[in-house]
């Protein structure tokens, strides 16, 4: 098979073609979805590989088209049914969206509640009309915006999983499809997954050019006026990029201080909370000093004041990693007695939660090289600690090694019984995965009122969920460095939460007549009149319309010119055709959006020889400022920001008042109602019905009783035995496993057959990406062979460009893999779960390679802020920032392979829409 495999790879990149070897079984034996091939075939003039990528790409192409046009007002008229169509019906295969289509009707329009609307009354008559009048409107796009809006990312992350489950699950005719993969990514992969305990190592943990470690806390005695006061110091160990190590002092309020200075030089950017303060001590058995020792163990770091009045909190270092005892300020020595003691170590949990704010800090690049982080991490004094601050730094340095090591115990252990369960989870997998799978699962749950009475399988699922689940608490509040504050949080708003008023408030009254009333309200429209939701909602619209407005008539004021300013609304108030044809002389051009529109003969009036000269000095003026930071020209460059301020102003101003006009039409106010009766009422039923309220007072038991467990584990020592602290918590989630399973099992009973049809709905879609659409198969060889034929296209070019492709993937995929690397390295990742190997994509019908090859799709695509916070930025200010996003995002593509241009293939598109809309037309 090795050789085989290398065969093709050679050949692929040769252009030449290799006959399929029958002994491959893994790449080149026809899978399940194309072991029926009808008719004669052809000799296939691609490899398997070649007629992936191929598919891979036309199928892209086609996606990418089918999501951008369909924000086309004619979008739905060529649709297809359900909706009407000013051409007649649209046969299937004569849709402009066949994938699209596809998708709408398998697997939206059957969606268990969506399958009960009608035909003309909900999808033509409300849904259509409502789609139509909002693509009428032409909303603001992210080119006008100079911000990537809402709906463009939606369209972008829907065109990826579209593209995924199109390319997994259209099978080609000759079966011989391969995907190029990397047997060594997962050793990458089983490599990183130890790294994911030095996370929270104290040394060795250099990242973006910094080895942080919080390593002591030790108490400072200031004079202020008249008195001494006392305070924590924190202890930093520092050891910059290729220099000597040092050690520092920072107080709790200069943390406070970095992040107001990572604001200031960073305005916009999202930064981690710092951590509350906790003042609380911990105590430790396992540092204990016994008669044994030298006479350096009775020199303690643990304050004066650090007895039990401080400790009262959270006394405990367990294998979670999240508790770091210490003692901070330097006390006398102590007494043989004393040494008899357990060890208090002086804000702990302080000390740790800092040391993971920091490094949270240091993982973002863009913060690791800010002359704020420097300063935090470099300005004087340094110090060199002395014999009782070093012993602090010890065992301090000894208790974070020790909980690593647990952290260790405790994830082999949960391993090891999760592992105990492979038999059963091996049978479990293939019931599951084969047909109807979850509907046989869902009908078991809802036979059998206990979890004893399930079927052994199941059952033994059940005790693999529950190593599951206690893992997962045991990591999230005490194996990480910032667990303290998240557990303290999480008591908090359980401390605050009503759970017997909700309780009864839900008992007692009748959710759906309640809220169907208060729709009705809302909704009402006497005498013709608007309804009151549309006056709040045309309330609010209008409020912010004369927010825009104020803010437009200030910064025509300072632009002055009132050519200027007209030209800018004229713009946003024109068609599309035109809006579309200033964009594109600004992209050819590389000039900036405004310029364009203002030197545009398309909108008038012209500008005068005088306003050219300013317009051109202020356009000028703003890129030194932008670029350069120049002092001198930044009055000149105001007239530009104002300007392209005054232009985002007009668009949004337009966007609110069309956002207005569409909330005021009564279609909108009939599909908000009908939307609110498919989805909502049903759930209300069979949620009274099964009397969820009852479940609410077994999850306040839950959460009280997980609070315990942790308490319990946060005061044991960290010498305790990992398999009491293993079992602590599965009894935890064996003791509450009951309370869930019934009310799975009494919203089952009570559901009118909703689980069922959800079940079927799922299973529709892993049928498709196991076996295909049932209208056949994509024949590749046959598509190239007939555009051949035909001579509308040069075999040896179209071949050489799929090659191009071949490659441009293979060396995207290397070069993503060395990216992983380095984060992995700077980083680590997460342990897994114990058992999370359970299930493979490839049991559902996605190829693992499809799957990677998505994720380095969006490996670049950051959740970012949203641009609203820019306009409280100054002008200048936010087009520094918009650049420096882009530079940021120049830097980490550094060096990924660029796509090669094809031309050839692109010629396949009309047959390949044909052909595809033929498999697609079931």
């Amino acid at each position: 098979m090795q050789i085989s495999t290398t065969s093709a790879i050679m050949s692929a990149l040769n252009g030449t073609v290799v006959p399929p070897d029958p002994s491959n079984t893994e790449a080149e034996v026809p899978s399940e979805k194309a072991k029926k091939v009808d008719g004669p075939q052809r000799a296939n003039i691609l490899t398997g590989r070649q007629e992936h990528y191929l598919k891979r790409e036309l199928i892209r192409q086609q996606v990418h088209h089918e999501i951008e046009d369909l924000s086309s007002p004619t979008a739905l008229q060529r649709f297809g049914a359900p909706f009407r169509s000013h051409y007649g019906e649209v046969a299937p295969v004569d849709s402009d969206f066949p994938i699209l289509r596809y998708i709408f009707v398998h697997h939206i329009r059957n969606f268990p509640f969506l399958d009960r609307a009608r035909e003309k009354e909900f999808w033509q008559d409300k849904l259509q009309v409502f789609l139509e009048s909002f693509a009428n409107k032409h909303i603001s796009s992210s080119e006008d915006r100079l911000e990537e809006t809402k709906r463009r990312k939606l369209a972008t992350k829907s065109e990826k999983v579209v593209e995924l489950m199109m390319v997994s699950g259209i099978p080609t005719a000759s079966g011989y499809e391969e995907r190029i993969s990397f047997s060594e990514i997962e050793v990458v992969e089983r490599g990183a997954n130890e790294q994911g305990l030095l996370v929270n190592s104290p040394d060795s943990h250099e990242i973006n050019g910094w080895d942080i470690n919080v390593a002591g806390v030790r108490t400072v005695t200031l004079k202020r006026t008249v008195r001494y006061h006392s305070h924590a110091e924190f202890i930093l160990r520092v050891k910059p990029k290729g220099k000597e190590e040092y050690y520092i002092g920072r107080r709790y309020g200069e943390f406070a201080n970095l992040v107001k200075s990572l604001r200031t030089e960073l305005p916009g950017k999202v930064l981690p909370s710092l951590p509350g303060k906790i003042k609380s001590s911990t105590t430790s058995n396992f540092l204990s000093v016994g008669g044994e020792d030298d006479d350096k163990s009775s020199v303690s770091s643990i304050s004066t004041q650090g007895t039990p009045g401080e400790e009262g909190g959270s006394v405990r270092n367990l294998i979670a990693g999240v508790r770091h005892p210490r003692s901070g300020n330097p006390s006398p020595r102590a007494s043989s007695e004393a040494l008899a003691r357990p060890v208090t170590l002086y804000r702990e949990e302080q000390r740790v939660s800092l040391r993971a704010f920091l490094r949270t800090l240091l993982h973002n690049p863009q913060v690791a090289e800010t002359q704020a982080m420097r300063d935090f991490l470099t300005a004087q004094p340094r110090f060199q600690p002395n014999e009782e601050e070093l012993e602090d730094i010890e065992r301090r340095g000894v208790m974070d090694r020790k909980r690593i090591d647990e952290q260790k115990k405790f994830y082999e252990i949960a391993r090891q019984r999760a592992k105990e369960l492979d038999v059963y989870m091996e049978r479990f997998r293939r019931d599951i995965i084969e047909d109807n799978g979850l509907t046989k699962l869902f009908r078991e749950i809802r036979e059998k009122e206990k979890l004893e009475d399930l079927s052994v399988q199941y059952k033994k699922f059940a005790e693999w969920l529950r190593i599951e689940v206690a893992a997962t608490v045991y990591h999230i509040f005490l194996a990480e460095d910032n667990s303290p504050e998240l557990f303290a949080q999480a008591k908090r708003v359980h401390s605050l939460v009503p759970y017997n008023l909700i309780k009864n408030v839900i008992r007692i009254a009748n959710p759906a007549m309640v809220v169907s009333g208060v729709i009705d309200l809302f909704c009402a429209q006497p005498f013709g009149s608007r309804s009151l939701l549309q006056r709040i909602f045309s309330m609010t619209m209008n409020d912010g319309i004369k927010s825009f407005q104020r803010s437009i008539e200030s910064l025509v004021s300072r632009v002055d010119d009132s050519v200027l300013c007209a030209k800018l609304k004229d713009f946003t108030e024109a068609t599309e055709d035109v809006k579309n044809t200033i964009r594109q002389e600004a992209a050819e051009d590389s000039i900036d959006i405004v310029v364009a529109i203002l030197r545009s003969d398309l909108i008038g009036p012209d500008l005068g020889p005088q306003q050219i000269e300013k317009l051109f000095n202020a356009y000028v003026a703003w890129n030194n400022v932008v670029d350069n930071v120049d002092a001198e020209m930044k009055a000149g460059a105001q007239l530009f920001a104002h300007l392209k301020q005054l232009l985002k102003l007009y668009t949004r101003q337009r966007d609110k008042a069309m956002m207005l006009s569409i909330v005021e039409e009564p279609v909108t106010l009939r599909l908000f109602k009908d939307l609110f009766m498919i989805f909502y009422e049903p759930l209300i039923r069979v949620y009274k019905s099964a009397n969820v309220y009852n479940s609410i007072t077994d999850f306040a038991v839950f959460v009280n009783d997980m609070i315990d467990v942790v308490e319990r584990a946060q005061r044991q020592d960290v010498s305790a035995d990992p398999n009491q602290t293993v079992q602590s918590f599965i009894d935890l989630c064996q003791r509450h496993e009951h309370n869930f399973y019934k009310f799975v099992h009494e919203v089952h009973i009570h559901d009118n057959g909703l689980f069922e049809q959800l079940m079927g709905w799922l299973e529709g879609i892993l049928h498709f990406l196991r076996l295909g659409p049932g209208g056949g198969r994509l024949d590749m060889n046959a598509l190239l062979q007939d555009a051949v034929d035909e001579q509308r296209i040069d075999q040896d070019l179209a071949i050489t460009e799929v090659d191009a492709l071949i490659k441009w993937h293979e060396e995207r995929k290397r070069w993503h893999q060395g990216k992983t690397r380095q984060k992995m390295a700077a980083e680590g990742t997460a342990d897994p779960m114990p058992g999370a190997s359970t299930f493979k994509s490839s049991d559902f019908g996605l190829h693992e390679a499809d799957i990677q090859d998505l994720n380095i799709d969006a490996a670049d695509d950051e959740s970012e802020e949203e641009d609203e916070a820019d306009d409280e930025l100054d002008p200048i200010a936010a087009e520094r920032k918009r650049r420096a996003k882009k530079r940021e995002l120049l830097r980490r593509s550094a060096g990924e392979p660029t796509k090669p241009e094809v031309s050839e293939l692109l010629k396949l598109k009309d047959g390949f829409l044909d052909m595809l809309r033929k498999v697609l037309a079931d």
